[in-house]
């Protein structure tokens, strides 16, 4: 009776985690998908689909990667926001960067459009060691489109 009862609630579990699975998840490990009805925030997924060397987050129609660089006075963050099929630069948005420190201290950052390089950047003016944990809003014609990514310097 015992291992029915252990494997009815192993079952249970396994069945509960693949639930979970059920929504449009990133490949690399450690990532989560959250929706809510006002915005959609996805996580970065593994830089296979990369076109420009970043991390990539597809969410729905788009495409999102984000580069960031290392300077010597703080980290410049470049974000390709593409369409995701054909990868087309979508330049009549706008876009947000909230960067949460190493020190736990946050900053928000508007991205400008640079029409020649066709992607967004920001300059973050830090140069504390350790991981950066990013989200990007993003407002496309009406349409909020959030992603998370993780970097460290």
């Amino acid at each position: 009776m015992r291992s029915q009862f252990t494997q009815a609630l192993l079952i249970t579990g396994v069945l509960a985690l693949s639930a979970c699975g059920g929504a449009e998840t990133a490949t690399a490990p450690d990532t989560a998908v959250a929706e809510s009805p006002a915005a959609q925030t996805e996580t970065a997924t593994a830089p296979s689909t990369a076109t420009q060397g970043g991390q990539v987050v597809e969410s729905g129609p788009y495409h999102l990667e984000l580069v960031p660089a290392p300077e010597a006075d703080g980290i410049h963050l470049d974000l390709y926001l593409q369409t995701g099929d054909t990868h087309e630069a979508i330049a009549d948005a706008t876009a947000i960067a909230q960067v949460q420190l190493p020190d736990g201290t946050q900053q928000e950052l508007p991205m400008e459009y640079d029409a020649e390089g066709e992607h967004f950047f920001a300059f973050l003016p830090s140069q504390a060691a350790g991981e950066y944990k990013t989200v990007i809003q993003t407002d496309i014609k009406g349409e909020k489109v959030n992603a998370r990514f993780n970097f460290s310097k």
